[in-house]
């Protein structure tokens, strides 16, 4: 099946003011959202809760209402929201990580979407990750090799592609940590200050390299 059959990602619900990702460089519309290659972020503010809270994807018709304890919604928009022009120029959203006390139990309850595992990888003795594509997004799923309890899985993290990490780190808020080499090969990434008030995980990483692949894009 190809990517493009598959459930992709459309949107994400965030529990942030508006202002924190205006202060990050971020183009944010009237009705508080923020375009990111085709993936509409809705930032409902601190009182919808903390981090990722829920994400909507498309095709509608393929759509449950829930993925292992992540509130799921159907995206009805057929064309996806262009990407203005962002201070930070962020063009796409590069993965979203999920957490999971129960590797096995999300990844099953994903593949029930369509969407398939292309890589699993041994992080370390007590994590593993696996891949699989939402859309033009890579989902990286993280989680103990034998689950650890019954508690749902979580949006936990996000990676915003831009090219130029250090015009992202001269923003005026100053919204970057160090930059450094990434795990892919020719790509850099730094994380965003928690203390700029986001309540996510996020990083901007410079775009992949145009010749090869990578271990996330297999």
């Amino acid at each position: 099946m190809r990517r493009g059959d598959l459930p992709a990602l459309a949107g994400l619900q965030i529990a942030d003011d508006p202002k924190v990702w205006l202060d990050l460089g971020f183009t944010v519309a009237a009705d508080r959202t923020c375009a990111v290659g085709g993936v509409s972020l809705e930032l409902r503010g601190p009182g919808a809760g903390t981090g990722i809270v829920g994400w909507s994807l498309r095709p509608a018709t393929t759509v449950p209402a829930g993925i292992d304890g992540i509130a799921t919604r159907a995206s009805e928009d057929v064309a996806q929201a262009p990407t203005p022009a962002h201070p930070n120029g962020a063009s796409r959203v590069d993965h979203v990580v999920i957490h999971t006390p129960d590797l096995q139990r999300t990844l099953t309850a994903l593949q029930a979407t369509g969407m398939e595992v292309r890589r699993v990888r041994e992080a370390s003795a007590e994590l593993h990750q696996a891949f699989l594509w939402a859309g033009d997004v890579l989902l990286e799923i993280a989680g103990p090799p034998q689950a650890t309890g019954d508690g749902p899985a979580s949006l936990w993290g996000l990676v915003i592609v831009a090219p130029d990490l250090e015009a992202v780190a001269a923003l005026p808020a100053r919204p970057l940590g160090s930059v450094r080499d990434a795990v892919q090969p020719g790509r850099r990434i730094a994380t965003v200050r928690r203390e700029l008030g986001s309540s996510v995980p996020l990083a901007f990483m410079t775009p992949h390299r145009p010749q090869g692949d990578t271990e996330e894009s297999t």
